[in-house]
């Protein structure tokens, strides 16, 4: 794993996180308790600075930054960033689940108990609110979380990736 600071600042990393060997983490990152920073990840605090809350993971190829002199990037507590995922600049409330290969840009604010669809771009100063499925590029509501089937699955996904990084910290 690459963990180096820029400009005086060190990445925080609590001892029960697991971070692969190949991740990246630099500059102003404050990890929570019980995160996980996949293969290939990059959390980027280079401009800006980046806060992290508890039981979140960073999957495979994910890249957080954020933008200088104007966003940091906070994400919440119980978040899933999905495979090959790019959050920048943005606030992530708790509970949600940004799909694979989905953008999240500047500025925009995911509220708590919300989904995010695989493959979408939330575009700069989007709401997203609480409660709903946002999908499509650009993306947009798409129905209400409880009225879909992937209720329960923010929490279940966030829960295994915590499970999953127990394997891979009990080999090392």
């Amino acid at each position: 794993m690459l963990i180096k600071s820029v400009n005086g600042k060190s990445p925080v990393i609590p001892d029960d996180c697991y971070v692969a060997e190949n991740a990246t983490i630099v500059g102003d990152v404050l990890l929570g308790k019980s995160c996980s920073v996949w293969f290939n990840a990059v959390i980027r605090g280079d401009v800006n600075s980046i806060t992290i809350g508890d039981k979140v993971n960073i999957q495979d190829g994910a890249i957080i930054h954020c933008t200088y002199q104007k966003h940091a990037t906070v994400i919440g507590n119980n978040v899933s960033i999905g495979h090959n995922a790019i959050v920048h600049g943005c606030v992530v409330k708790d509970n949600v689940l940004i799909g694979m290969g989905a953008i999240v840009m500047d500025n925009c604010v995911i509220e708590s108990n919300s989904i995010i669809a695989a493959g979408s771009v939330v575009t700069q100063n989007t709401i997203v609110p609480s409660g709903t499925i946002f999908a499509g590029v650009p993306a947009k509501w798409v129905k209400d979380l409880d009225t879909s089937d992937f209720a329960g699955e923010i929490e279940r996904i966030s829960n295994n990736y915590v499970m999953y990084s127990g394997w891979f910290k009990n080999e090392d």
